[in-house]
Parts: structure tokens; C-alpha cells; sequence
């Protein structure tokens, strides 16, 4: 997730927090998005807040996937609670997603949560 007000992570970020969804910011450059406390990657997120996440939102270049994606198995095979890899409007990468629906989770790719969270709940 940017800190920067003119990225869309950062506007997704701030629309689903508005609208009452929990979220950990993950940059390796940022203490703090949003309020949020901000960790370098999934794993360094607490192990109990890692049993609480449901939904790991992608906003990486689709070459840069892979890595996220198997640290969210990681996860999903650790606590049982993920359920969907994300991956943002333009993001797609085939393999990772073969490889996450492998391990049982809901892929979603090329779409904007806050688009379809807006289309759905509008």
C-alpha cells in the first residue's frame, strides 16, 4: 500500500477502511499508512493478527506476484483463515493464480475491490 494520497492502492485502502473493513498495509518503506500500522511483508505481520485475514489485496506489478502469493498460502496452510488472493485491475499472472487455487483459495484478478465493492453495495 503507497502513502501516497494519488495511488490507487492507497485510495482503495482508504474507501474499504471507510466502509468497515479492517486493513494491514504492507511497504517495507512505511511504518504507518492511514493510521494503520504498515509491515515489510504478510509474515511480519503478528501471528494473531495473521489469524484474522480473510482477503490479501495485490497491488504489485504482475511480475512481482509470486512472492505475495506464496506467503499467502503460507499463511492459509498456518491458520485456515484466508480465503481470496486479489489482484488489482491490471494485475494478472496465470501461474501465481494456478498456484493459489491450488492450495484451495479463491483467485480474483484484473478487478478493483473498490469498483466491485461500489457496483455490488451502491
Amino acid at each position: 500500500m503507497s502513502r501516497d494520497p494519488s495511488k490507487d492502492s492507497y485510495r482503495v485502502g482508504k474507501y474499504l477502511k471507510n466502509h468497515g473493513f479492517q486493513i494491514i498495509p504492507i511497504n517495507p518503506t512505511a511504518d504507518e499508512i492511514l493510521g494503520e500500522k504498515s509491515y515489510k511483508s504478510l509474515l511480519d505481520i503478528p501471528v494473531e493478527t495473521q489469524k484474522t485475514i480473510e482477503v490479501v489485496d495485490i497491488f504489485r506489478p504482475s511480475a512481482e506476484v509470486m512472492p505475495i502469493v506464496e506467503q499467502a498460502i503460507q499463511l492459509k496452510n498456518q491458520h485456515g483463515v484466508l480465503q481470496v488472493v486479489w489482484m488489482q485491475l491490471r494485475i494478472v499472472n496465470e501461474q501465481a493464480a494456478e498456484k493459489a487455487r491450488k492450495a484451495s483459495l479463491t483467485v480474483i484478478m484484473d478487478k478493483c475491490m473498490m469498483q466491485q465493492h461500489k457496483r455490488i453495495f451502491s
